[in-house]
């Protein structure tokens, strides 16, 4: 149900948005008109974006270098209305083109970690956040995200202190590299 909802509401965004391209006729912005036609069928993919001050590289591309930087926080709400972040590493740099060179979106598809109470520990105190490595964000819809709405984060992980869990993720964040929103691809 939750996927048809959400495709319903895209094709009524997309209706919505010919009706009136249809009213305006030529008077309507090239950039609305091109939304219309939603994006093209084909995208590009990238091992790595400059965005936001943060370099960052998908995992596979990242192993094996000295500095990591597929490490992904998300800002988010749950249903109740709580703030939440989001953990999870990058897999890939999608750029999606809707049929003008201006009308580009880049997301990130990520492996998300779950961030339910038994899975997160937060350290009040420093700071820290101390995640389990192995318990992946189950029932999710959604592995996109705006490349524009992520920081970078670095994982470490250690020897967790809770029971059963082998290893954990402990989650350290740091400012950007470069104040301002600039963007860029890589390779």
């Amino acid at each position: 149900m939750h996927v048809i909802t959400r495709f319903s509401f895209i094709y009524c965004l997309l209706m919505y948005i010919t009706y009136k391209v249809y009213q305006m006729g030529r008077s309507a912005p090239k950039s609305l008109s091109s939304l219309s036609l939603g994006p093209e069928r084909k995208c590009k993919c990238y091992n790595g974006y400059f965005i936001n001050g943060y370099v960052f590289h998908t995992e596979e591309y990242g192993q094996g270098r000295k500095a990591y930087n597929s490490g992904v926080c998300v800002k988010g709400s749950t249903s109740s209305e709580l703030e939440v972040d989001y953990y999870g590493r990058l897999e890939e740099v999608v750029e999606l083109q809707y049929h003008n060179e201006q009308n580009r979106v880049f997301l990130f598809k990520c492996y998300w970690y779950d961030m339910t109470d038994r899975e997160i520990r937060v350290d009040l105190h420093y700071g820290l956040v101390e995640i389990n490595s192995k318990a992946r964000l189950r029932n999710i819809n959604d592995v996109f995200v705006f490349a524009k709405q992520c920081q970078q984060v670095y994982y470490t992980y250690t020897l967790s202190f809770r029971k059963g869990s082998i290893k954990s993720g402990l989650v350290v964040r740091f400012k950007n590299k470069t104040p301002g929103s600039c963007r860029g691809c890589l390779g």
